[in-house]
């Protein structure tokens, strides 16, 4: 029983800041303010201000006397007002406990019998009760001559009244403070919860729309070598034999999240020497890529993607071929990486297809309004597909 009650003290105190520690100064101060004319204002140090009160003073008993000094006796009006500040804070930090105790004992009680406001108003009235008689005995007063001095009564009386007016205030501030941060841990807790999901949501489009262009230009690859093992066979081991090269270098860096644009610029230049195989003088290619932005991330297979598109929709359906010139660069804070082909050009294109729409739906989950796709017409014919991505 000692140790369970031992703990239930500890909890208390450990509740216990320097915010709280403030208030109840701030609170003293202003309550020995308006307590101070009652109990000095007399004519007579520590006498009452009412003549009824001084009558009673000066026909009591010799204990009523000795609870009333002479005014040559009177110590400072600072002493005095410390004195007074002392009691008053006794009876904040009982309050404060009184409070902090009903709070502890409603969140441990299945069924509560009052409400947890209610229920620390009483405890902050009691508490002012409890402190008022405890900071008498602290300056040498006994319960008697608190209980049967008129004097001393009526100042139990005040104390205990103005405790708990201030308390009452301060108690609904600080349940209004503790429902107000509660209230936005809980919307702090649901906003990081939702972003979390968010994010793993995000990465699970990202990751099934990558599994869809993967297979994509990998079964086109595959469907070209099936095809020239039947026309060519010797042109058939070169190409086997770039794409093994090829995914030696790319699968590794296929399903991660970000990638740099020198990596995926290496990739693209090995598909369009496998390509190149194939189609032979059909297909030319240049590259205008600076050295100092092979070091700009880049997202993954996007570079791959409009490549791909340019020769199955630009450059492969023409009997003579085409070039293909992949270009980026850095126009104020904008990323610029742009696949041009002078194919069949935008007028006779049979649809942009799903690796372009699927990079469209990339860049707007990774980078919002900060990237997108542009397709325009080249001079003088074939299509230009541009990716903008701004910086933060």
């Amino acid at each position: 029983m000692y140790a369970a009650h031992m703990r239930f003290l500890s909890t208390i105190l450990r509740r216990l800041n320097w915010r709280q520690l403030l208030l109840m100064v701030g609170l003293t101060t202003v309550a020995a303010f308006i307590i101070l004319p009652y109990f000095f204002g007399g004519p007579a140090c520590g006498a009452p201000t009412t003549p009824a009160m001084a009558g009673a003073a000066t026909s009591a008993a010799p204990a009523m006397a000795q609870g009333v000094r002479a005014a040559a006796d009177c110590p400072s009006p600072l002493v005095r007002f410390y004195m007074l500040w002392f009691r008053l804070f006794v009876v904040a930090v009982v309050m404060l406990l009184s409070f902090m105790l009903a709070d502890t004992f409603w969140r441990t009680r299945a069924k509560p019998l009052l409400a947890l406001f209610p229920l620390q108003l009483l405890a902050v009235a009691v508490g002012a009760f409890v402190g008022t008689i405890i900071s008498g005995l602290l300056i040498g007063r006994s319960l008697r001559q608190m209980f049967t001095v008129e004097p001393m009564f009526y100042g139990m009386v005040v104390f205990t009244a103005v405790g708990i007016g201030i308390g009452a205030v301060t108690a609904i501030v600080l349940v209004y403070r503790s429902r107000a941060a509660r209230a936005d841990a809980e919307a702090a807790k649901a906003e990081a919860t939702r972003h979390e999901l968010e994010k793993q949501v995000l990465a699970a489009r990202l990751k099934l729309m990558q599994a869809q262009i993967e297979p994509h230009f990998l079964f086109n690859t595959l469907a070209n070598v099936q095809h020239l093992t039947e026309a060519n066979p010797v042109l058939a081991g070169k190409t086997l034999e770039s794409l093994i090269t090829y995914l030696r270098a790319a699968l590794p860096q296929m399903r991660a999240d970000d990638a740099l644009l020198g990596r995926e610029l290496a990739m693209a230049v090995a598909y369009l020497e496998i390509h190149a195989v194939r189609m032979g003088s059909r297909l030319a290619f240049s590259v205008d890529v600076p050295d100092g932005l092979a070091g700009e991330a880049f997202p993954p297979m996007m570079l791959l993607t409009l490549i791909e598109n340019a020769i199955k929709h630009g450059i492969d359906p023409l009997p003579a071929g085409g070039h293909i010139h992949i270009r980026a660069a850095r126009e104020g804070d904008v990323l610029v990486v742009s696949v041009a082909d002078n194919g069949h050009g935008l007028s006779t294109s049979t649809g942009i297809g799903v690796g372009l729409a699927n990079i469209r739906e990339r860049l707007a989950t990774l980078f919002g309004k900060r990237a997108k796709l542009l397709l325009e017409e080249n001079s003088p014919t074939g299509v230009v597909a541009k990716i903008t991505i701004a910086q933060t």
